[in-house]
């Protein structure tokens, strides 16, 4: 009888011990899904918090642009340079330049092809910008420029690696060459600055990004 009565006791002792073993085993496991959901959260809002910033910069960036900070100033040789900096965000919406063609700045994430490609029709401003960003020279032209300098500058474009061409009406000169942070206004094909222009800034020191493609990018 004693015998029996002291099997129960330690069999129910041992049931109680292995649910309390349970109730440990369920409460750690309960911590650490606590703590995993917490991370989790705490990584959300620090992506988000992140995704934010960056969105803000970008729009900030590009009203920079707008206000036009910084002026040309013009060189012994003709060119202008940007004298202002020149933020360089990908942005997906139009940017307002404060100079014509424009020399740098925010710009579209898509680059215009420029390994010696004539445009005949107007191009978007952002994706040439992008163009300058990797060292090459565009050339453009308004309706007042005679036909023998745009086809003279045409065919020295389209044996250039890292340039570019497109009619721009909104520009003060017939004919001007624009690199990034820089613009020379010429008045004619043969004029000896062509030849300077294109041997200084295609692929030149100014580069923000040298190397980096003229191709796989935007036709137009």
């Amino acid at each position: 009888m004693g015998s029996g009565k002291k099997s129960s006791n330690a069999a129910r002792k041992a049931r109680i011990e292995e649910m309390r073993r349970a109730e440990r085993s369920r409460e750690r496991r309960n911590r650490a899904l606590t703590i995993g959901a917490s991370v989790v959260v705490v990584a959300g809002l620090v992506v988000g918090g992140v995704v934010l910033v960056q969105s803000q910069s970008g729009k900030n960036d590009a009203a920079s642009d707008s206000k036009g900070s910084g002026h040309f100033v013009a060189g012994a040789d003709g060119v202008q340079t940007w004298s202002g900096k020149l933020s360089r965000t990908h942005v997906s919406t139009d940017v307002t330049y404060p100079m014509h063609p424009p020399v740098g700045g925010n710009h579209n994430p898509v680059w215009l092809n420029c390994n010696g490609d004539v445009y005949t029709s107007p191009v978007k401003d952002e994706n040439a910008v992008h163009s300058l960003e990797h060292g090459a020279v565009w050339v453009t032209y308004t309706d007042k420029a005679a036909k023998t300098d745009v086809d003279a500058l045409a065919a020295k474009v389209k044996k250039t690696p890292y340039s570019l061409m497109s009619p721009y009406e909104n520009q003060a000169s017939p004919l001007v060459l624009s690199a990034w942070g820089h613009q020379l206004a010429v008045k004619s094909a043969d004029d000896p600055a062509v030849d300077k222009f294109f041997s200084t800034y295609v692929q030149g020191k100014q580069t923000p990004e040298p190397g980096a493609s003229c191709t796989g990018g935007a036709m137009k």
